[in-house]
């Protein structure tokens, strides 16, 4: 009878909320005028507007073409005189590792949830939930870290600019600070997903590089010297196989120029057309990117490493943080210059606002839904609060050093880029053993395998090399988990059914039948017909009842990870005194018995106790929805009754011990 019931067809769905109950009245808003503006909500984005691709492109951009504001400097403080080689071999791995890898998510996650959502499906059950949190974490780290490096860059071009100075010179704490609080602020107000200031800001940006760039190539090609110089560096005299071998190695430290593929998965909702052409516009505009981004990094690597002494990326120099900053002063003068940093600084700005909406999308899509979140994660503006507050933090303790969070933000980057090639390779695994013919999707799955472990040797490396970022992200895991944690057992009171539908039409109209104060429910753990007697004369022994009796019994789902689900039913009639309801696909009994009382509206519900222990009880509640579930429906009941006053008559409640 339960495979039956499990693979019954749903005609029809019982409401949420039952017609008999008016909808409990709103709360009041609170007096105090800051939690009225905190508990408000801000109506951010606007999900049925789309735009061509070519326009999206830009909110993509934001994130992944800022970093070259940063990542040329950072690459020769990594590589030295390497970075040029060990630049193209990060360019390699982008197009022939990245770009396939995310050309395949976007395929699989239309709705742009990304890899994270991909690994959630194929990994399901408490073992999957964990790793989405655990990735949640890193993405965490990565969207923070972009926040507080793309304004402690900022803040550098403003202290270094010629103009600028004097006044701002030793106060890039500072700088880095305010641009974060004004960035929270921005949020605080109402952030819209605005497209044309990302075009705004990116596009003048990418001009005014391509304009740097194309100028000291011209410098180099007219002053053979310095090229020269470069090319006779002791590290480049080495023989080819140990030089690309020392790329290899030095190729993990420059990781963050990856950035910014999630984002450009994460945009597709944002893109126009039908599903097909939504993934063929987004395909062209990862590749778009892609490719703009692979020729920049290529060619502001060499000339900052050709043209740029040596001493000026230490810290303290003036191309610290800025090497093409640097490049457009000393080639364009202080009037391009400026106008160079002017654009940076409002890009860098742009990806931490790109950023900011990425956690403030990625967190309450996951966490609520698993029953680990507090209430408070749904409301805008009090996370916003939240992030600011971290990005603080992690400002402080780096103290706004951007070569200092390179390792984190590299670190968040990789795992991001790991679970998504680990996720493609699952999905064609799987898709090959589904196939009739999957030889060929075999070897896509071998293919992303292979680039599966190139992105693990570029994390281990990483993290063997700059613990920070592992340690950040395991802060932000732990934190993730406890607060998961906390927020399960909290919540645990919640009825926790989605909806209920009906296995046929006879359980429909007898539903209907029993609805309404017309029979007594009695919860039973076994369905057996002698179970089912003798319970019932145990209640008429002990209690006196008039009418009809209806024992419901509960099967959990196979996933009891989940926090909500939709339950079928199933209403047999037994004999003229007697019904049988079942129900499966259930995530916690108790929570399911009291949902279904409350759909009812039974004359009495008899609860069973075991009186076993109560704290593994509690446990097995917790972890599996099973448990003391007598005592536990009764509570779940009463905070919900407190929480939806009504004027019916309230179903009498009998404990029934052992």
């Amino acid at each position: 009878m339960e495979a039956t019931l499990s693979q019954a067809t749903a005609v029809k769905k019982v409401p949420s909320i039952p017609p008999r109950r008016a909808p409990p009245p709103p709360p009041e808003p609170p007096r105090n005028p800051l939690l009225r503006f905190l508990l408000a909500e801000t109506g951010a984005h606007h999900p049925h507007q789309t735009h061509s691709w070519t326009r999206v492109l830009w909110l993509t951009g934001v994130d992944y073409f800022s970093t070259l504001g940063y990542q040329p400097g950072i690459a020769f403080l990594a590589c030295g005189a390497l970075s040029p080689l060990a630049t193209t071999l990060l360019v390699l791995v982008t197009l022939l590792g990245a770009l396939p890898t995310y050309r395949q998510v976007a395929a699989r996650s239309s709705s742009g949830q990304g890899s994270i959502a991909m690994l959630e499906h194929l990994l399901p059950g408490w073992w999957g939930k964990l790793l989405v949190l655990a990735l949640l974490g890193f993405a965490a780290t990565d969207f923070v870290i972009t926040m507080t490096l793309s304004a402690a860059d900022a803040a550098a071009h403003a202290a270094e600019n010629p103009l600028l100075h004097g006044l701002l010179g030793e106060h890039r704490m500072g700088i880095t600070l305010t641009l974060l609080g004004l960035l929270g602020v921005v949020f605080l107000m109402g952030f819209t997903e605005a497209i044309g200031m990302a075009m705004a800001v990116g596009a003048p940006y990418i001009a005014l590089n391509v304009v740097v760039i194309l100028r000291a190539l011209y410098e180099v090609s007219t002053h053979p010297n310095a090229l020269q110089a470069w090319l006779n560096t002791d590290t480049l005299r080495m023989d080819t196989t140990a030089l690309v071998l020392a790329s290899a190695l030095a190729f993990p430290k420059l990781a963050l120029g990856m950035s910014g593929f999630e984002t450009g998965v994460s945009v597709m909702p944002l893109i126009q057309g039908q599903k097909e052409e939504r993934i063929a516009s987004t395909r062209k505009l990862l590749s778009t990117a892609a490719f703009m981004m692979s020729a920049l990094l290529i060619s502001s690597s060499l000339v900052t490493t050709v043209l740029i002494p040596a001493a000026q990326f230490e810290k303290g120099g003036s191309a610290n943080g800025r090497a093409l900053a640097y490049l457009a002063h000393e080639l364009l003068g202080h009037a391009f210059g400026t106008l160079y940093d002017f654009v940076t600084i409002a890009i860098l700005w742009f990806a931490g606002a790109s950023a900011m909406a990425g956690l403030l999308n990625i967190i309450p899509r996951y966490l609520p839904r698993y029953g680990m979140a507090p209430r408070w994660v749904l409301l805008t503006r009090p996370l916003i609060l939240v992030l600011v507050g971290i990005a603080f933090l992690v400002t402080w303790v780096f103290n706004a050093d951007v070569d200092a969070q390179g390792g984190a933000y590299a670190t968040g980057v990789l795992v991001l880029m790991l679970s998504a090639a680990l996720a493609v390779a699952l999905a064609l695994g799987r898709d090959a053993r589904e196939a009739a013919d999957g030889f060929r999707l075999r070897l896509k799955s071998l293919y992303f395998w292979a680039v599966t472990g190139v992105f693990a040797f570029t994390l281990v490396d990483n993290v063997v090399e700059r613990p920070d970022g592992v340690i950040i992200s395991a802060c932000f895991i732990f934190a993730v988990l406890t607060l998961s944690g906390l927020s399960r057992w909290w919540r645990a009171t919640e009825l926790r059914v989605e909806e209920l539908l009906f296995a046929d039409e006879e359980s429909e109209r007898l539903w209907s039948r029993l609805n309404n104060k017309q029979v007594h429910l009695v919860p039973i753990e076994h369905q057996e017909r002698a179970g089912r007697r003798s319970k019932l004369k145990e209640i008429q022994q002990h209690y006196r009842i008039e009418g009809p009796v209806a024992f419901l019994h509960v099967t959990l789902g196979d996933d009891r990870s989940e926090f909500t689900a939709p339950c079928r039913v199933r209403v047999q009639q037994l004999n003229d005194e007697s019904y049988l309801i079942e129900v499966a696909g259930a995530v916690a009994i108790a929570n399911t018995i009291a949902y279904v009382s409350e759909q009812l509206d039974p004359k009495s519900l008899f609860l069973g106790l075991t009186g076993q222990n109560p704290m593994s009880q509690a446990f097995k509640y917790l972890l599996w929805g099973e448990g003391e579930t007598g005592v536990l429906v009764y509570e779940i009941l009463v905070q919900y009754w407190a929480s939806t006053p009504e004027e019916d008559v309230r179903p009498v409640i009998f404990l029934m011990s052992a």
